[in-house]
C-alpha cells in the first residue's frame, strides 16, 4: 500500500524493507507468501533507473547465502523485477537472466522451482508476439542448454520476425546465444554467429549493448575456427554488429584483426581475421576501405617482412573483392604487383594464398579489370623469376579461360604436344575482349611459356594453349611477327633463362613450320651478331645453337656458308659470355655435320691466334671450345701444338678444360712442355713458359693421368741432358707443391725418384727436387710418413752407395740440409712401431753421415730431443741400439754443436751402460766416447765410471765400463784429474789377471790406452813393474793381460814405447810374447809386432828390424792357423793406404811365405794371405812395386805370385779394402 500510494518517495525505504521481505517469501504460510508476492510486484513497478541499482547488488548477494529459503526469496524478488518500468527492465534483465539460469542447477530443488518461476515470469512480460510464442523453447533451452540449446537457435533461426525484439526477448536469447559458441557441436557455433549477425537489424542498439562483452570473444574464438563456414558466417555477424552499433563500441577489435592477420601460429587464424577485417571494412564504409588500402597494399610488397605476415595480408585481397563488390575495382591496379610478387615467394603457403587472391580477381574483375590486370600479368608472363612466370601463366589462363567461356579443367595430359581443344568461338571471343595486338602478344608470351627452363612453367603454359587455341600451325603465323620482335628481345636479354627461352622457342619454331622459315630467320641472326650490345650477340649464338638442333644436316650444310663465319666471329668476340655461348653452338654444329666442323672453325682459331688484336679473344674461344666438345678437338688440336715451337700457352689454356680427354694425350704433351721449357730456361719468358707449364700439369687430377705425369717426369729426370733434367725437375716440384690430387698412392715411387737426384750435378736440378720432396712430406700425415720409413731407408743407402763414401750434394744443401726427409724419420723415431722406430733411427745414422757437418747444424735439435726421449723409454734393444748409433754419430759430425744437450746426452748414455742387453752398453761405451770431446769438465765421469767398475757385481756391465773409461780415456785422457787417473789406473793392473776373459781385455784395453797420457814417470813405473816384468812363474792370465796391455800401449804411442828408453824391452817383451806357448798370448803378441810394423813403416823409413822380419816368417809358416791368421792381419793392417810401401829386398821373404799361404787348407788363411799381398805389394795405387818386386824374385814365386794375380788378387784390388777392426781388446 505504502509503495503505491507514495510511488519513488518510498524508495529509499525499500532497501532496509528487502530483508524482510525476504523472509516472508519463505514463510510457512500461504497468504503471508501471496502477500510478499504482491508487495514484490508493487515494489518493482514503482523502482527507478537509480532505484534498481540500490536494490539489485543487495538480491544477486542473497543468492548466494547458505539458507535455501533466502535464495528462494531473492530468486522471487528477481522475478518480480519482469515487472520493472520497461526502460529499467532493459538496464537491469541482462545481469538477472545469467543469475536466474545458474540457480535452475542449485541443489534445493525449491530453488530450482523459484528459478524456473522467475523466469516464467519474465518471459510473461515479453512484448514480441513472436518470441513470445518461442518462450517455451526459450526456457527448455535455459533449464536443459546441453540437450535443448541447438533445437532452440533452430527455432529462432526459422522464425520470421515482423516485430523489435523487446529487452526481455533479449534476455532469454542472449544467454543461450553466449552458451552456443562454446560448444563442440559446428552447426551450433555457426547458427549462434548467425543469430548474432540477424540481431542488430531487429532490436534497440541500447538493449544490445549490455550483451556485447559476454558475446563478443565467443565470436572471435569462431571467427579462428578450423571450419571455413564458421568463420564465414562469424565474419558476417562481426561486420554487421560493427555495422549496427558503430566502430567507438569495439575499440579493440580492429588491432586484434590486425594482430591476428600477422599471426605466426596457423593460417586458419590468419585466414580468419583477414574475413573479419573485410566484413568490418564493409561494415565501416567505403572510407574505412580509403584509410586502410594503402597501409595493406605496401605492408604486402614488402620483402623484409616475415612470410606468415606477408600471406596474412595477401588473404586480404581475397576476401575484400567479396565484402566491397565494384567498390573495389580501382585497387585492382595496386594489387596485381603484389599479388604477382607473392607468387614467386620462397613459402608455399604464400604463393597457394596470393594464386587464390589472383583468381579472385579475374573471377570478379575479368570484364571490367582487362585493362589493369592484363599488362601485369604479360609482364609477369617475361619475369626474371621462373615462379612468377608460372603464377602470371595460370592467372592468364584464368582470364582467358573466362573470356572464351571455357572452365579449363579438363586435362590435356594424355594429348599430343600439338592437339588443340580450343574453338573457333572461343578465339573470337578473345580477340574481342582484348584486341588483336594483345591477344597476339599474350599468345606470343604463352607460347614462349612452352619452352620455358622449368618444367611447371612449361606443362602451364602447354595446357592454356592447347585449349585457348584451336589451330597452332595457323595461329603461330599469325602471331608470327610479334613472336620474332619478343623473341629477339628475349635473345639480348641479361637474364639466362630469358635467353635460353628464346632459343628453344626458336628451336620449337622451326619444327613446327619446317625449314622453310630458315631463310627468315638466319639474316636476323646475322645481323644479331653485328649489334654493339653483349647479351644480343650471346643470344644469337644461343639461338643458332637451337636452330641447328631442330634443323637437319643438309640444312644446316646449305646454310653453313652464313652459318660458319657467324660461329667463327662469335668465337672470337671481345665479351667472354658470347664466346661461351658460341661455344655451344659450335657443339651444336658439330653434333649436325660431323668432323666438317672442326675443319671449318679450328684452323681459323689457330691462325688467330697470331693476329695480336684478337689472339686473347681466340684462345679463349679455344679454351670454351674444349670445355664442350674436349674429346673432339684433342685429339685434332694437340698434334698441331706440340710441333715445334710449341705453343704452351694455347696448351695451357686448353688444359684447365680438357679434364679427362687429357689424360689419353699426356705421354705426347709432357715432352713437348719439357723441351718448350729447356729452350726457355735462362730467357726472359722463362716464368711466363712456367706459368704455362704449370696451368698444364696441374689440371691433370684423374688416377691415371697422375701416374703419367709422374712416371714419365720422373723418366726423364734420369735423363742424360742436364736441360731435361732441370726441366723435368722444375715441373716434377711445381706438381708436387701445388696440386689439389691425392697423389698417395704414388708416394714411394715420387720419394725414390726425387732422393736419386740428390747425387745430380746440376745445383738447379738439386734444389727443385729437394723443395719437391720437401712439399711431399710437409704434407703427409703420420700414417702416410711411417709407411714410407723402409723404403727411404733403402733410398738413402742408395744414393750414399752412388755417392762412394762422400757427402751427398742434396743434403748439403745450404738452409736446407736434410729438412725436407727429417719429418718421416722424426715421426718413425717418435711414434712408430719398434721395427719402423728401429729403421728410422738406422736411416738417421745413415743420412746423418751422408750430410757435411754445416748443412746438419740447423737440424741438430729437431734430430737430438726425439733420439733422448725415446731412448728414455723401455723399448727393445735393437732400438736403442740404433738410437744410440745415429746419436754416436751425429756427435762425431756436429760434435761441439750438442752442447746444450750435453747433460742429457750424458745422463742417456750412463744409464744405457747399466743396460740389460750387451748391444746397448757397448754402443753406449762408444757414444760416451764421442761425447767426450765436447767435455769441459771430464772427472765427474771418470769418477763415475771408475765407482761403477769398481762396485759392478755383474761381470757384462763390469767390462762395458771399462770400454768406456778407455773410450772416454781415448777422447780426454789428458784432461783427467792425476789423481783420478792414478786411482784408474791401480784398478786397471789389478784386472789384468782377471779370471774373465771380457775383463781381462777390456782392462788390458783401457790401461794400453792410458799409457799415451801418462806422465813419464807413471808410465816407466807400468812397464817396468808390470807390462815389461819377467813372467817366470806368473800366472798365464796375468801374463796375457799384460801383454795385450803392451800390444794397445804400443798402437796408441808408438813413438813413446819406441824410444831408446824402452825400446829394446818393448822389443824383447813383444817378442817373446808371440813365441809364447798359450795361443792368446802368442795371438797378443803378433799384433804387437803388427803394430811395430806400422810404426817402423810410418815414422823409421821402413827399416824392420831383422827380429821382427824373421819372427813374422816363422809366425806365417806356423802350424796353427790361428798363429798364421793373425800373422797375415797385422802384416795386412801394416800395410794399408796411405802407409809408404816397404822395400822389396823385405817384402820378398815376406811375399813368398805369404805366397805358400794362398795354398793352405784353411780357407780363412787363403784369403787373408792375398789380402796381405794386396797391401803389401799397394796393388790398390798401381803395378810399380809388383814389377819392382818381380824383378828379383825367383821363377817358382813368380809363377806362384801371378797364379794369386789371375785368380783373386786383381779382383781384391779392384775392390775398396776392408774395414775390419784388428784391436781385439775393444769388445764387440
Amino acid at each position: 500500500m505504502l509503495c503505491n500510494m507514495l510511488g519513488k518517495l518510498f524508495e529509499p525505504y525499500v532497501v532496509h524493507v528487502l530483508p524482510h521481505l525476504l523472509l516472508c517469501f519463505g514463510d510457512g504460510n500461504q497468504y503471508v507468501r501471496e502477500a510478499a508476492d504482491e508487495c514484490a510486484k508493487a515494489v518493482m513497478s514503482n523502482l527507478s533507473a537509480h532505484g534498481v541499482k540500490l536494490v539489485l547488488p543487495s538480491l544477486l548477494v542473497a543468492l548466494e547465502e547458505e539458507s535455501w529459503r533466502t535464495k528462494a526469496g531473492s530468486v522471487e524478488l528477481l522475478g518480480a523485477m519482469a515487472y520493472c518500468a520497461p526502460k529499467q527492465l532493459s538496464s537491469c534483465l541482462p545481469n538477472i537472466v545469467p543469475k536466474l539460469t545458474e540457480v535452475l542447477t542449485d541443489s534445493h530443488v525449491k530453488v530450482q522451482k523459484a528459478g524456473q518461476q522467475a523466469l516464467r515470469q519474465i518471459g510473461s512480460v515479453i512484448r514480441n508476439p513472436e518470441i513470445l510464442a518461442i518462450s517455451p523453447i526459450l526456457l527448455d533451452a535455459l533449464t536443459d542448454p546441453s540437450r535443448k540449446t541447438q533445437k532452440c537457435l533452430q527455432t529462432l533461426l526459422d522464425t520470421k520476425f515482423v516485430h523489435f525484439i523487446d529487452a526481455p526477448s533479449l534476455a532469454l536469447i542472449m544467454p543461450i546465444v553466449q552458451r552456443a559458441f562454446q560448444d563442440r557441436s559446428t552447426d551450433t557455433r555457426k547458427m549462434a554467429a548467425q543469430i548474432i549477425g540477424n540481431m542488430y537489424s531487429l532490436t534497440d542498439q541500447k538493449d544490445l549493448a549490455p550483451y556485447l562483452p559476454s558475446v563478443t570473444p565467443g565470436l572471435k574464438s569462431s571467427l579462428l575456427d578450423p571450419v571455413p563456414k564458421v568463420r564465414t558466417v562469424s565474419a558476417k555477424a562481426l561486420g554487421a554488429m560493427v555495422k549496427g552499433m558503430g566502430e567507438s563500441c569495439f575499440e579493440d577489435l580492429l588491432p586484434w584483426l590486425m594482430d591476428t592477420l600477422a599471426s605466426e601460429q596457423s593460417s586458419v587464424d590468419r585466414s580468419g581475421a583477414a574475413q573479419g577485417l573485410a566484413e568490418v571494412m564493409a561494415g565501416l564504409g567505403v572510407e574505412k576501405l580509403e584509410k586502410l588500402m594503402p597501409e595493406i597494399v605496401s605492408t604486402a610488397s614488402k620483402v623484409d617482412i616475415a612470410p606468415h605476415v606477408r600471406d596474412g595480408y595477401i588473404m586480404m585481397f581475397t576476401y575484400l573483392p567479396i565484402t566491397f563488390g565494384d567498390k573495389f575495382t580501382p585497387y585492382v591496379g595496386p594489387i596485381i604487383p603484389c599479388i604477382l610478387k607473392a607468387l614467386a615467394d620462397e613459402n608455399e603457403f604464400v604463393r597457394d594464398t596470393a594464386l587464390r587472391a589472383g583468381q579472385r580477381i579475374i573471377t570478379m574483375y575479368a570484364e571490367t579489370a582487362i585493362a589493369l590486370l592484363l599488362p601485369e600479368l604479360e609482364q609477369g608472363l617475361f619475369d626474371d623469376l621462373w615462379r612468377i612466370r608460372f603464377s602470371s601463366v595460370q592467372l592468364l589462363g584464368d582470364l582467358l579461360f573466362h573470356i572464351s567461356g571455357v572452365t579449363g579443367k579438363m586435362t590435356t595430359e594424355s594429348a599430343s604436344e600439338d592437339d588443340n581443344f580450343g574453338t573457333a568461338q572461343s578465339t573470337k571471343a578473345i580477340i574481342d575482349a582484348l584486341g588483336a595486338e594483345r591477344r597476339n602478344r599474350v599468345l606470343a608470351g604463352l607460347y614462349m611459356g612452352r619452352s620455358d627452363t622449368q618444367l611447371v612453367v612449361r606443362q602451364a603454359s602447354l595446357h592454356v594453349w592447347k585449349i585457348v587455341v584451336s589451330n597452332t600451325p595457323r595461329t603461330l603465323r599469325e602471331i608470327l611477327p610479334t613472336l620474332f620482335s619478343l623473341l629477339l628481345g628475349f635473345l639480348a636479354s641479361t637474364c639466362a633463362d630469358k635467353r635460353t627461352i628464346a632459343a628453344r622457342t626458336l628451336g620449337d619454331l622451326v619444327r613446327k613450320l619446317g625449314e622453310k622459315i630458315l631463310p627468315e630467320i638466319i639474316p636476323i641472326l646475322e645481323e644479331g651478331l653485328r649489334s654493339d650490345k653483349s647479351d644480343e650477340r650471346q643470344g644469337v649464338c644461343i639461338g643458332l645453337s637451337e636452330i641447328m638442333k631442330s634443323t637437319g644436316r643438309d640444312a644446316v650444310l646449305f646454310f653453313s656458308e652464313s652459318l660458319v663465319p657467324t660461329v667463327r666471329k662469335a668465337l672470337c668476340d671481345p665479351l667472354e659470355e658470347v664466346r661461351e655461348a658460341a661455344a655451344k653452338t659450335f657443339e651444336q654444329l658439330h653434333t649436325t655435320i660431323g668432323h666438317q666442323a672442326l675443319e671449318d672453325i679450328l684452323p681459323f682459331l689457330l691462325e688467330q691466334l697470331g693476329v695480336e688484336v684478337v689472339s686473347d679473344f681466340a684462345l679463349d674461344g679455344l679454351k670454351q671450345v674444349m670445355a664442350v666438345k674436349s674429346r673432339v678437338v684433342l685429339p685434332y688440336l694437340v698434334p698441331k701444338l706440340i710441333c715445334p715451337p710449341v705453343s704452351t700457352k694455347v696448351l695451357a689454356f686448353l688444359s684447365s678444360v680438357a679434364g679427362e680427354a687429357l689424360t689419353r694425350h699426356l705421354s705426347v704433351i709432357l715432352p713437348a712442355v719439357m723441351s718448350a721449357l729447356k729452350d726457355k730456361l735462362g730467357t726472359e719468358e722463362e716464368i711466363q713458359e712456367l706459368a704455362n707449364c704449370q696451368a698444364v700439369i696441374l689440371s691433370v687430377e684423374d688416377e691415371a693421368g697422375q701416374r703419367i705425369v709422374i712416371e714419365d717426369l720422373l723418366d726423364a729426370t734420369r735423363s742424360s741432358e742436364v736441360g731435361m733434367r732441370q726441366a723435368a725437375a722444375i715441373i716434377l716440384n711445381i706438381y708436387c707443391s701445388k696440386t689439389k690430387a691425392d697423389y698417395t698412392a704414388h708416394l714411394r715411387n715420387l720419394v725414390s725418384g726425387l732422393i736419386r737426384l740428390f747425387n745430380d750435378t746440376n745445383s738447379e736440378v738439386l734444389n727443385e727436387s729437394w723443395d719437391a720432396l720437401n712439399a711431399i712430406t710437409k704434407k703427409l700425415d703420420a700414417g702416410n710418413q711411417l709407411a714410407l720409413i723402409e723404403d727411404l731407408h733403402k733410398d738413402v743407402r742408395m744414393v750414399g752407395n752412388e755417392a762412394k763414401g762422400e757427402h751427398v750434394p742434396g743434403f748439403c744443401i745450404p738452409k736446407k740440409g736434410v729438412t725436407s726427409i727429417l719429418p718421416i724419420l722424426r715421426e718413425g723415431v717418435l711414434s712408430g712401431n719398434p721395427e719402423q722406430k728401429e729403421e728410422a733411427a738406422k736411416a738417421l745414422g745413415l743420412v746423418i753421415k751422408l750430410t757435411s757437418a754445416e748443412a746438419l747444424k740447423p737440424s741438430v735439435v729437431s734430430i737430438t730431443g726425439p733420439l733422448i726421449r725415446i731412448l728414455g723409454d723401455r723399448f727393445s734393444w735393437n732400438v736403442k741400439v740404433a738410437l744410440l748409433e745415429t746419436l754416436s754419430l751425429l756427435l762425431v759430425k756436429v760434435g761441439i754443436a750438442l752442447k746444450p744437450f750435453l747433460p742429457q746426452l750424458q745422463t742417456t748414455f750412463t744409464k744405457a751402460l747399466q743396460d740389460s742387453n750387451r748391444s746397448v752398453r757397448l754402443k753406449a761405451a762408444d757414444a760416451l766416447g764421442k761425447l767426450i770431446t765436447i767435455h769441459t769438465k771430464v772427472d765427474p765421469l771418470f769418477t763415475e765410471l771408475l765407482n761403477g767398475v769398481r762396485s759392478s757385481e755383474d761381470s757384462g756391465i763390469r767390462e762395458t765400463m771399462l770400454q768406456a773409461t778407455r773410450f772416454v780415456a781415448r777422447g780426454a785422457g789428458a784432461k783427467v784429474d792425476a789423481t783420478i787417473r792414478k786411482n784408474i789406473v791401480t784398478v786397471l793392473l789389478g784386472m789384468l789377471g782377471h779370471d774373465e776373459d771380457a775383463t781381462r781385455l777390456a782392462s788390458a784395453g783401457c790401461l794400453g790406452e792410458f799409457c799415451a797420457f801418462l806422465p813419464d814417470e807413471e808410465l816407466s813405473a807400468v812397464l817396468v813393474q808390470h807390462l815389461l816384468a819377467d813372467v817366470s812363474g806368473i800366472d798365464w792370465m796375468v801374463r796375457h793381460g799384460r801383454s795385450l796391455a803392451l800390444s794397445v800401449a804400443i798402437n796408441v804411442a808408438p813413438r813413446r814405447l819406441c824410444a831408446s828408453k824402452f825400446c829394446d824391452s818393448v822389443q824383447a817383451m813383444t817378442f817373446s810374447n808371440s813365441t809364447a806357448d798359450r795361443i792368446p798370448i802368442a795371438v797378443s803378441g803378433i799384433q804387437g809386432m803388427g803394430f811395430l810394423m806400422k810404426h817402423y813403416i810410418e815414422d823409421e823409413g821402413g827399416n824392420l828390424p831383422a827380429k821382427l822380419m824373421s819372427l813374422f816368417i816363422k809366425c806365417l809358416q806356423n802350424p796353427s792357423s790361428d798363429i798364421k791368421l793373425i800373422a797375415e792381419k797385422m802384416i795386412w793392417w801394416a800395410n794399408k793406404e796411405p802407409l809408404p810401401p816397404l822395400d822389396p829386398q823385405i817384402i820378398k821373404p815376406i811375399l813368398k811365405t805369404l805366397l805358400d799361404n794362398t795354398k793352405d787348407k784353411n780357407t780363412s788363411v787363403r784369403a787373408y794371405s792375398d789380402q796381405a799381398i794386396v797391401n803389401l805389394l799397394k796393388m790398390r795405387e798401381g803395378e810399380s812395386v809388383l814389377q819392382a818386386v818381380c824383378k828379383i824374385l825367383d821363377g817358382a814365386s813368380i809363377e806362384l805370385l801371378n797364379e794369386s794375380c789371375r785368380r783373386s788378387l786383381k779382383k781384391l784390388a779392384s775392390q775398396a779394402d776392408s774395414s775390419e777392426m784388428i784391436d781385439g781388446t775393444i769388445l764387440t
